[in-house]
């Protein structure tokens, strides 16, 4: 059982970036008004945000960590680690996108940088990654960098995934902190369910060849091509609602938390349904679960700290604050982690 601790670790800063491109759903011409009404009824996104053809994720998590380094004062050169936390690399083989992102960003060559190809856990995952590097000391301050343009996978005609995702990167912050009680984790993964979520065309087990473009109407009706994102929604659903209150729960009473010792539950932002159904599976009142998904839709890796920037900035800025964060979607990968941000500093909102 993956139930973690991390000590002497703190989380001192956090950023967020998109695109400014906002892409509204009730202007979408593709398919019937009526199923667009009951889509943003039923998951909750009224709108995204869609990166320029040219924009990677590395460019939003580059200009939120640029901004989160520039307000918190940081020295560059105290910057030890440097993780990047997604499945929309610069580059689909090699080289790791995190190397060109410690030379954009003019860290020290003595930094650790590498890529971690994980998409809805993995900020959780990251920030484990990291939060164990520097809890030896010999790190002082990581910097993880999660993002994903999700929206690039999509096929415009395909109903169960053209209207959901949206593009965002953000910047975490931690540092090495003698005797705080760190974070706790809890991880897990069930690789039998990998075809849930999957771009099944492109990488080595299926080469990418001229039929990966070919589009496919499946039994479903769904229009998709061997490079698009397939996603089987009753798979992923019933994965959701099972495994997130799971996680949650072995975390909580592995520490003997009760809800009144969370201020808040950051969750992926899978869909509303979706997340309010994990919610009341935990009895967690609606004012301690903060959503971004109305105005940003599902933003994959980064969709943890883009809520915490966009919907919670004014409770955590300079407060105190228990937190569940929770994350859970392709692989089939999840993940609880449960800390108190005490006085940490989140940047506004960037556009780019």
């Amino acid at each position: 059982m993956a139930l973690l601790h991390n000590k002497h670790v703190s989380i001192t800063g956090i950023s967020a970036c998109v695109p400014r491109q906002v892409i509204r759903n009730q202007d979408n011409l593709v398919f019937p008004e009526n199923d667009v009404k009951t889509f943003v009824s039923n998951v909750g996104i009224e709108e995204y945000r869609a990166s320029e053809p040219a924009m990677c994720a590395s460019d939003l998590c580059v200009a939120a960590a640029e901004k989160l380094i520039e307000d918190m004062g940081i020295c560059k050169e105290d910057i030890g680690i440097l993780v990047f936390v997604s499945q929309s690399p610069d580059y689909y083989f090699l080289p790791n996108t995190a190397c060109i992102i410690q030379d954009r960003l003019n860290l020290s060559k003595e930094t650790l940088a590498f890529d971690v190809p994980l998409g809805c856990s993995g900020y959780i995952y990251g920030l484990n990654i990291i939060a164990s590097y520097l809890s030896a000391g010999q790190i002082k301050k990581g910097l993880l960098l999660v993002g994903d343009t999700a929206s690039k996978t999509t096929n415009a005609k395909d109903k169960s995934s053209a209207l959901l995702f949206g593009d965002a990167g953000a910047a975490t912050i931690l540092e090495y902190a003698p005797g705080a009680e760190g974070i706790h984790f809890h991880l897990a993964t069930d690789g039998a369910g990998y075809k849930a979520i999957i771009v099944p065309e492109g990488g080595f087990r299926n080469r990418f060849s001229h039929g990966s473009l070919e589009e496919k109407t499946n039994e479903e009706g769904l229009i998709r091509c061997g490079i698009n994102v397939h996603l089987d929604g009753f798979d992923v659903f019933s994965f959701g609602i099972t495994e997130a209150p799971k996680t949650v729960k072995k975390l909580t009473e592995q520490l003997k938390l009760t809800n009144s010792d969370i201020d808040f539950a950051v969750f992926h932002q899978a869909n509303k349904m979706m997340n309010e159904k994990i919610r009341k599976k935990l009895a967690l009142p609606e004012d301690k679960v903060p959503y971004s998904l109305k105005k940003f839709g599902n933003t994959s890796s980064a969709s943890i700290p883009l809520t915490m920037v966009a919907a919670i900035r004014g409770q955590l800025h300079r407060q105190k604050a228990r937190v569940i964060l929770c994350g859970f979607g392709v692989g089939l990968s999840w993940g609880t982690a449960y800390t108190t941000l005490d006085g940490i500093f989140v940047s506004e909102l960037v556009e780019l």
